[in-house]
Protein backbone atom coordinates (compact mmCIF):
# COMPACT_ATOMS: atom_id res chain seq x y z
CA UNK A 1 0.00 0.00 0.00
CA UNK A 2 1.27 3.46 -0.82
CA UNK A 3 1.72 6.27 1.61
CA UNK A 4 0.80 9.37 -0.38
CA UNK A 5 1.60 12.89 0.64
CA UNK A 6 0.73 16.22 -0.78
CA UNK A 7 3.28 18.92 -1.38
CA UNK A 8 5.47 18.89 1.71
CA UNK A 9 8.62 20.79 2.49
CA UNK A 10 11.88 18.85 2.26
CA UNK A 11 12.77 17.29 5.58
CA UNK A 12 9.26 17.41 7.06
CA UNK A 13 8.97 13.65 6.59
CA UNK A 14 5.63 12.25 7.60
CA UNK A 15 4.40 15.49 9.18
CA UNK A 16 3.21 16.82 5.84
CA UNK A 17 0.69 14.11 4.96
CA UNK A 18 -2.19 15.43 2.94
CA UNK A 19 -5.41 13.69 3.97
CA UNK A 20 -6.93 13.54 0.50
CA UNK A 21 -3.88 11.86 -0.99
CA UNK A 22 -3.55 9.53 1.98
CA UNK A 23 -7.02 8.21 1.17
CA UNK A 24 -5.76 7.02 -2.21
CA UNK A 25 -7.59 9.70 -4.18
CA UNK A 26 -8.12 8.35 -7.71
CA UNK A 27 -7.55 11.81 -9.27
CA UNK A 28 -3.99 12.08 -8.03
CA UNK A 29 -1.75 12.62 -11.00
CA UNK A 30 0.78 10.28 -9.38
CA UNK A 31 -1.64 7.38 -8.82
CA UNK A 32 -0.06 5.52 -11.73
CA UNK A 33 3.14 5.27 -9.71
CA UNK A 34 1.32 3.31 -7.03
CA UNK A 35 0.09 0.88 -9.66
CA UNK A 36 3.57 0.43 -11.14
CA UNK A 37 5.14 -0.32 -7.76
CA UNK A 38 2.32 -2.61 -6.61
CA UNK A 39 2.59 -4.61 -9.84
CA UNK A 40 6.37 -4.95 -9.45
CA UNK A 41 5.93 -6.29 -5.91
CA UNK A 42 3.19 -8.70 -6.99
CA UNK A 43 5.41 -10.02 -9.80
CA UNK A 44 8.34 -10.59 -7.45
CA UNK A 45 10.57 -7.95 -9.03
CA UNK A 46 11.33 -6.72 -5.53
CA UNK A 47 9.98 -7.59 -2.08
CA UNK A 48 9.15 -3.94 -1.44
CA UNK A 49 10.07 -0.35 -2.13
CA UNK A 50 10.19 3.15 -0.75
CA UNK A 51 10.04 5.94 -3.33
CA UNK A 52 9.51 9.67 -3.77
CA UNK A 53 9.23 12.38 -6.39
CA UNK A 54 10.46 15.88 -5.61
CA UNK A 55 10.52 19.22 -7.36
CA UNK A 56 11.69 22.75 -6.53
CA UNK A 57 12.34 22.02 -2.87
CA UNK A 58 9.06 20.17 -2.36
CA UNK A 59 8.33 16.47 -2.06
CA UNK A 60 5.28 15.87 -4.24
CA UNK A 61 4.71 12.14 -3.76
CA UNK A 62 5.86 9.38 -1.45
CA UNK A 63 5.20 5.67 -1.64
CA UNK A 64 5.81 2.67 0.61
CA UNK A 65 5.14 -0.77 -0.87
CA UNK A 66 5.41 -4.45 -0.04
CA UNK A 67 7.74 -5.94 2.52
CA UNK A 68 11.11 -5.05 3.97
CA UNK A 69 11.88 -8.73 4.54
CA UNK A 70 10.45 -12.02 3.26
CA UNK A 71 12.65 -14.42 5.23
CA UNK A 72 12.95 -15.74 7.84
CA UNK A 73 9.51 -14.10 8.16
CA UNK A 74 7.68 -11.25 6.47
CA UNK A 75 8.17 -7.71 7.73
CA UNK A 76 6.19 -4.85 6.19
CA UNK A 77 8.15 -2.11 4.46
CA UNK A 78 8.19 1.22 6.32
CA UNK A 79 9.12 4.75 5.28
CA UNK A 80 12.06 4.84 7.70
CA UNK A 81 13.64 1.59 6.48
CA UNK A 82 17.41 1.77 6.02
CA UNK A 83 18.80 0.46 2.73
CA UNK A 84 22.16 -0.75 1.50
CA UNK A 85 22.78 2.02 -1.06
CA UNK A 86 25.39 -0.04 -2.98
CA UNK A 87 26.94 1.97 -5.85
CA UNK A 88 25.08 5.15 -4.95
CA UNK A 89 28.03 5.40 -2.54
CA UNK A 90 30.09 6.46 -5.56
CA UNK A 91 28.07 9.62 -6.26
CA UNK A 92 26.75 10.40 -2.79
CA UNK A 93 30.11 10.19 -1.03
CA UNK A 94 33.24 9.47 -3.05
CA UNK A 95 32.79 11.77 -6.05
CA UNK A 96 31.78 14.79 -3.92
CA UNK A 97 34.68 14.08 -1.55
CA UNK A 98 37.09 14.18 -4.50
CA UNK A 99 35.47 17.38 -5.74
CA UNK A 100 35.83 19.00 -2.32
CA UNK A 101 39.55 18.29 -2.59
CA UNK A 102 39.42 19.68 -6.12
CA UNK A 103 37.87 22.91 -4.84
CA UNK A 104 40.69 23.20 -2.31
CA UNK A 105 43.29 22.78 -5.04
CA UNK A 106 44.49 19.44 -3.68
CA UNK A 107 43.30 17.38 -6.67
CA UNK A 108 43.52 18.17 -10.39
CA UNK A 109 41.17 16.26 -12.66
CA UNK A 110 43.63 15.70 -15.49
CA UNK A 111 46.57 14.84 -13.26
CA UNK A 112 47.76 11.21 -13.31
CA UNK A 113 46.43 9.21 -10.37
CA UNK A 114 50.03 8.25 -9.60
CA UNK A 115 50.67 11.89 -8.58
CA UNK A 116 48.64 11.11 -5.46
CA UNK A 117 49.20 7.35 -5.23
CA UNK A 118 52.69 6.71 -6.70
CA UNK A 119 52.37 2.91 -6.61
CA UNK A 120 49.33 3.16 -8.91
CA UNK A 121 51.60 3.75 -11.92
CA UNK A 122 52.57 0.06 -12.00
CA UNK A 123 51.57 -2.24 -14.87
CA UNK A 124 50.68 0.38 -17.45
CA UNK A 125 48.46 2.69 -15.37
CA UNK A 126 50.68 5.78 -15.48
CA UNK A 127 48.43 7.59 -18.01
CA UNK A 128 45.20 7.11 -16.02
CA UNK A 129 43.94 10.43 -14.68
CA UNK A 130 41.49 11.33 -11.94
CA UNK A 131 38.94 12.37 -14.58
CA UNK A 132 39.19 8.97 -16.27
CA UNK A 133 38.45 7.27 -12.95
CA UNK A 134 35.43 9.51 -12.32
CA UNK A 135 33.99 8.90 -15.81
CA UNK A 136 34.82 5.16 -15.96
CA UNK A 137 37.09 5.56 -18.97
CA UNK A 138 40.21 4.43 -17.10
CA UNK A 139 40.56 1.13 -18.95
CA UNK A 140 40.48 -0.84 -15.68
CA UNK A 141 38.49 -4.04 -15.19
CA UNK A 142 35.00 -3.93 -13.63
CA UNK A 143 36.10 -5.33 -10.26
CA UNK A 144 38.96 -6.81 -8.27
CA UNK A 145 39.47 -10.52 -8.71
CA UNK A 146 37.53 -12.40 -6.03
CA UNK A 147 38.55 -15.89 -7.14
CA UNK A 148 41.13 -16.18 -4.36
CA UNK A 149 40.27 -15.81 -0.65
CA UNK A 150 41.99 -12.49 0.07
CA UNK A 151 40.70 -10.27 2.86
CA UNK A 152 41.39 -6.86 4.32
CA UNK A 153 41.86 -3.34 3.09
CA UNK A 154 45.61 -3.66 2.59
CA UNK A 155 45.11 -6.70 0.39
CA UNK A 156 42.62 -4.72 -1.68
CA UNK A 157 44.99 -1.75 -1.95
CA UNK A 158 47.75 -4.02 -3.21
CA UNK A 159 45.45 -5.47 -5.84
CA UNK A 160 44.46 -1.99 -6.99
CA UNK A 161 48.08 -0.97 -7.34
CA UNK A 162 48.90 -4.20 -9.20
CA UNK A 163 45.87 -4.01 -11.51
CA UNK A 164 46.49 -4.01 -15.27
CA UNK A 165 44.26 -2.07 -17.67
CA UNK A 166 42.08 -4.16 -19.97
CA UNK A 167 41.74 -1.23 -22.41
CA UNK A 168 43.92 1.80 -23.19
CA UNK A 169 42.98 4.75 -20.94
CA UNK A 170 40.26 6.89 -22.50
CA UNK A 171 39.25 4.37 -25.15
CA UNK A 172 36.12 2.71 -23.79
CA UNK A 173 33.50 3.21 -21.10
CA UNK A 174 33.74 0.27 -18.70
CA UNK A 175 31.95 0.74 -15.40
CA UNK A 176 34.53 -0.22 -12.78
CA UNK A 177 34.43 -0.49 -9.01
CA UNK A 178 38.22 -0.32 -9.05
CA UNK A 179 37.94 3.27 -10.26
CA UNK A 180 36.06 4.33 -7.15
CA UNK A 181 38.04 2.18 -4.75
CA UNK A 182 41.04 4.13 -6.06
CA UNK A 183 39.27 7.48 -5.67
CA UNK A 184 38.44 6.57 -2.08
CA UNK A 185 42.12 5.89 -1.47
CA UNK A 186 42.99 9.33 -2.87
CA UNK A 187 40.52 10.93 -0.44
CA UNK A 188 42.12 9.06 2.45
CA UNK A 189 45.67 9.91 1.35
CA UNK A 190 45.05 13.64 0.92
CA UNK A 191 42.72 14.13 3.90
CA UNK A 192 44.53 11.88 6.34
CA UNK A 193 41.18 10.42 7.37
CA UNK A 194 39.44 7.09 6.77
CA UNK A 195 36.82 7.51 4.05
CA UNK A 196 33.87 6.99 6.39
CA UNK A 197 35.20 9.56 8.87
CA UNK A 198 35.87 12.06 6.08
CA UNK A 199 32.36 11.52 4.70
CA UNK A 200 30.73 12.03 8.08
CA UNK A 201 32.61 15.24 8.84
CA UNK A 202 32.53 16.84 5.39
CA UNK A 203 29.34 15.62 3.68
CA UNK A 204 26.87 13.99 6.05
CA UNK A 205 27.11 16.34 9.04
CA UNK A 206 26.90 19.55 6.96
CA UNK A 207 23.65 18.18 5.51
CA UNK A 208 22.40 16.95 8.93
CA UNK A 209 22.02 13.40 7.62
CA UNK A 210 21.84 11.45 10.87
CA UNK A 211 20.70 8.14 9.34
CA UNK A 212 23.30 7.84 6.60
CA UNK A 213 26.54 6.02 7.35
CA UNK A 214 28.92 3.19 6.69
CA UNK A 215 29.03 0.28 9.17
CA UNK A 216 25.54 0.52 10.74
CA UNK A 217 25.32 0.04 14.47
CA UNK A 218 23.89 -3.33 15.49
CA UNK A 219 21.08 -1.51 17.31
CA UNK A 220 19.69 -0.56 13.88
CA UNK A 221 19.50 -4.17 12.69
CA UNK A 222 15.71 -4.42 12.66
CA UNK A 223 15.28 -1.17 10.68
CA UNK A 224 17.58 -2.32 7.85
CA UNK A 225 16.27 -4.05 4.74
CA UNK A 226 18.10 -7.39 4.42
CA UNK A 227 19.68 -8.43 1.14
CA UNK A 228 21.01 -11.91 0.31
CA UNK A 229 22.68 -14.83 2.00
CA UNK A 230 26.47 -14.70 2.10
CA UNK A 231 28.95 -17.49 1.37
CA UNK A 232 28.39 -18.87 4.87
CA UNK A 233 24.61 -18.92 4.33
CA UNK A 234 24.12 -15.99 6.71
CA UNK A 235 21.48 -13.43 5.72
CA UNK A 236 23.15 -10.07 5.15
CA UNK A 237 21.39 -7.43 7.23
CA UNK A 238 23.33 -4.36 8.23
CA UNK A 239 26.37 -5.86 6.52
CA UNK A 240 27.19 -4.55 3.07
CA UNK A 241 26.01 -6.72 0.18
CA UNK A 242 28.92 -5.95 -2.16
CA UNK A 243 31.46 -8.77 -1.72
CA UNK A 244 34.52 -6.61 -2.41
CA UNK A 245 33.46 -4.05 0.18
CA UNK A 246 32.79 -6.85 2.66
CA UNK A 247 36.32 -8.09 2.14
CA UNK A 248 37.48 -4.52 2.79
CA UNK A 249 35.66 -4.55 6.16
CA UNK A 250 32.66 -2.51 5.05
CA UNK A 251 34.13 0.80 3.88
CA UNK A 252 35.15 1.47 0.27
CA UNK A 253 34.84 4.18 -2.33
CA UNK A 254 32.45 2.19 -4.50
CA UNK A 255 29.96 0.75 -1.98
CA UNK A 256 29.18 0.44 1.71
CA UNK A 257 26.83 3.34 2.44
CA UNK A 258 23.46 2.82 4.16
CA UNK A 259 20.72 5.43 4.15
CA UNK A 260 16.97 6.05 4.25
CA UNK A 261 14.39 7.96 2.24
CA UNK A 262 14.25 11.07 4.43
CA UNK A 263 18.00 11.59 4.26
CA UNK A 264 18.00 11.01 0.51
CA UNK A 265 15.24 13.57 0.06
CA UNK A 266 17.32 16.07 2.01
CA UNK A 267 20.40 15.23 -0.06
CA UNK A 268 18.63 15.52 -3.42
CA UNK A 269 16.82 18.75 -2.59
CA UNK A 270 20.03 20.30 -1.25
CA UNK A 271 22.10 19.24 -4.26
CA UNK A 272 19.61 20.61 -6.79
CA UNK A 273 19.15 23.87 -4.90
CA UNK A 274 22.88 24.40 -4.57
CA UNK A 275 23.43 23.57 -8.24
CA UNK A 276 20.83 26.22 -9.11
CA UNK A 277 22.60 28.80 -6.94
CA UNK A 278 19.88 28.83 -4.30
CA UNK A 279 20.44 28.76 -0.52
CA UNK A 280 21.54 25.27 0.46
CA UNK A 281 23.78 23.44 2.91
CA UNK A 282 25.24 21.24 0.17
CA UNK A 283 29.02 21.31 0.68
CA UNK A 284 30.13 22.04 -2.90
CA UNK A 285 30.03 25.13 -5.10
CA UNK A 286 27.30 25.42 -7.79
CA UNK A 287 29.83 25.41 -10.63
CA UNK A 288 31.39 22.22 -9.24
CA UNK A 289 28.00 20.50 -9.22
CA UNK A 290 27.40 21.60 -12.81
CA UNK A 291 30.80 20.17 -13.75
CA UNK A 292 29.95 16.88 -12.04
CA UNK A 293 26.59 16.52 -13.78
CA UNK A 294 27.48 17.46 -17.36
CA UNK A 295 29.40 15.29 -19.86
CA UNK A 296 33.07 14.91 -18.90
CA UNK A 297 34.03 11.76 -20.83
CA UNK A 298 36.82 11.83 -23.46
CA UNK A 299 36.01 13.74 -26.65
CA UNK A 300 34.03 11.87 -29.27
CA UNK A 301 32.74 9.13 -26.96
CA UNK A 302 29.02 8.30 -27.05
CA UNK A 303 28.71 6.94 -23.50
CA UNK A 304 28.06 10.14 -21.58
CA UNK A 305 29.28 10.41 -18.00
CA UNK A 306 29.68 13.27 -15.59
CA UNK A 307 32.17 13.18 -12.72
CA UNK A 308 30.60 10.19 -11.00
CA UNK A 309 27.08 10.72 -12.31
CA UNK A 310 25.60 8.77 -15.21
CA UNK A 311 24.07 10.80 -18.05
CA UNK A 312 23.48 8.54 -21.06
CA UNK A 313 24.77 4.95 -21.03
CA UNK A 314 23.18 1.51 -20.90
CA UNK A 315 22.82 2.11 -17.13
CA UNK A 316 20.46 5.06 -17.67
CA UNK A 317 17.09 3.30 -17.37
CA UNK A 318 16.11 5.53 -14.38
CA UNK A 319 15.89 8.47 -16.82
CA UNK A 320 12.78 6.96 -18.41
CA UNK A 321 11.50 8.13 -21.76
CA UNK A 322 10.74 11.80 -21.09
CA UNK A 323 13.33 13.31 -18.77
CA UNK A 324 15.72 15.49 -20.78
CA UNK A 325 19.27 14.80 -21.89
CA UNK A 326 20.43 17.29 -19.27
CA UNK A 327 19.28 14.97 -16.48
CA UNK A 328 21.63 12.70 -14.55
CA UNK A 329 21.58 9.98 -11.92
CA UNK A 330 22.92 6.67 -10.70
CA UNK A 331 21.86 3.19 -9.65
CA UNK A 332 22.90 0.70 -6.99
CA UNK A 333 23.10 -3.07 -7.47
CA UNK A 334 20.83 -3.75 -4.48
CA UNK A 335 17.97 -1.91 -6.21
CA UNK A 336 18.49 1.74 -5.30
CA UNK A 337 18.43 4.65 -7.74
CA UNK A 338 18.32 8.43 -7.84
CA UNK A 339 17.67 10.44 -11.02
CA UNK A 340 17.78 14.24 -11.07
CA UNK A 341 16.56 16.86 -13.55
CA UNK A 342 18.34 20.14 -12.81
CA UNK A 343 16.27 22.33 -15.15
CA UNK A 344 13.21 21.78 -12.96
CA UNK A 345 14.98 20.85 -9.70
CA UNK A 346 13.21 17.51 -10.02
CA UNK A 347 14.21 14.05 -8.85
CA UNK A 348 12.91 10.49 -8.60
CA UNK A 349 14.18 8.38 -5.71
CA UNK A 350 13.67 4.61 -5.61
CA UNK A 351 14.93 2.48 -2.72
CA UNK A 352 14.52 -1.30 -2.89
CA UNK A 353 16.31 -4.43 -1.74
CA UNK A 354 15.49 -6.26 -4.96
CA UNK A 355 18.26 -8.85 -4.28
CA UNK A 356 16.37 -10.16 -1.23
CA UNK A 357 16.30 -13.03 -0.61
CA UNK A 358 17.76 -14.94 -3.57
CA UNK A 359 19.21 -12.31 -5.90
CA UNK A 360 16.53 -12.86 -8.55
CA UNK A 361 14.68 -9.55 -8.30
CA UNK A 362 15.00 -7.07 -11.14
CA UNK A 363 14.01 -3.39 -11.04
CA UNK A 364 15.51 -2.18 -14.34
CA UNK A 365 12.07 -1.98 -15.95
CA UNK A 366 10.53 -0.56 -12.78
CA UNK A 367 13.00 2.33 -12.74
CA UNK A 368 12.25 3.19 -16.35
CA UNK A 369 8.49 2.93 -15.96
CA UNK A 370 8.44 5.03 -12.80
CA UNK A 371 10.58 7.79 -14.34
CA UNK A 372 8.48 7.83 -17.49
CA UNK A 373 5.23 8.07 -15.51
CA UNK A 374 6.64 10.65 -13.11
CA UNK A 375 7.79 12.86 -15.99
CA UNK A 376 4.32 12.71 -17.56
CA UNK A 377 2.63 13.43 -14.23
CA UNK A 378 4.89 16.43 -13.64
CA UNK A 379 3.98 17.82 -17.07
CA UNK A 380 0.36 18.07 -15.91
CA UNK A 381 1.25 20.17 -12.89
Amino acid sequence: MALKTGTVSAGLGLLGVNAAWAQNAPNSRFSVLDQIFEKAVQEGKTPGAVAAVGQAGQTLWKGVFGNRALVPHKEPMTWNTLFDMASLTKVLITAPAIMQLYERGLVKLDEPVSTYLPAFAANGKQAITVRLLLTHYSGLAPDLDLSTPWHGKEAAVQRVMDARPINPPGERFVYSDINFITLGLIVEKLSGLPLDVYATQNILQPLSLSRTFFLPDSALHDAIAPTQYDEQNQLLRGVVHDPTTRRMDGVAGHAGLFSCADDMLTYAHALLARRAGLPSAFPLQPETLVLMSTPQQPAGKSDLRGLGWDIATHYSSPRGEHFPATSFGHTGFTGTSLWLVPDKETFVLILTNRVHPDGKGNVVGLRKDVATAAALALQTS
